[in-house]
């Protein structure tokens, strides 16, 4: 059976680096954007990694630009903005595409084990749903992620167990996360 210890993803300076090197930690990992209404997520995710990274987690945070343009710049605009505006300091990878042909594998895989169930409910989520619809119609069946801070939660052996989509609520997140460590 796969498991994201498979993989091996670039880090933000474009080294490899295998994902068995977080083999038996929990992760939670994350399609992020600097300019997006979802971007102060950073904040209750730098509060959990400074509160339950000596419990054995990890975030592993995947800068994205495939969602209305969210996310210009180089890797080292990125990793200062998220340094200096939320005092970020979880690993960092390359910005990557998480849809389409250019996709990064292991959001492939990611997708493919939890796949999208939708936003919730609410007026807010519609309107997301809307834009997340028009967006990923360029990418048709390879529309994996549907938009900025989907967050998966994999377990110590590497297996995928939750998928978070930006609307759910960093609490039920965080919650989710204190009950596999």
């Amino acid at each position: 059976m796969r498991t994201v210890y498979d993989f091996t993803v670039k880090d933000r300076k474009g080294n490899d680096v295998s994902l068995s090197d977080y083999s038996g930690k929990v992760l939670l990992i994350v399609n992020t954007a600097t300019g997006c209404g979802f971007t102060p997520h950073y904040e209750p995710l730098e509060a959990m990694y400074k509160d339950l990274k000596d419990q054995g987690f990890e975030i592993l945070d995947f800068p994205c630009n495939q969602f209305a343009n969210q996310t210009p710049g180089d890797a080292d605009d990125i990793h200062q903005f998220c340094t200096l505006r939320f005092g970020a300091d979880f690993p960092q990878f390359k910005k990557i595409d998480v849809n389409g042909e250019d996709a990064e594998p292991l959001f492939a895989f990611l997708a493919t084990e939890k796949p999208f169930e939708g936003f919730g409910r609410g007026i807010k989520n519609a309107a997301l749903n809307t834009f997340a619809k028009a967006n990923n119609k360029r990418f048709g069946e390879k529309a994996f992620i549907k938009w900025n801070f989907t967050k998966f939660l994999i377990d110590r052996e590497g297996n995928v167990i939750s998928r978070f989509e930006p609307t759910v609520d960093m609490q039920d997140v965080r919650s989710a996360v204190e009950a596999i460590l």
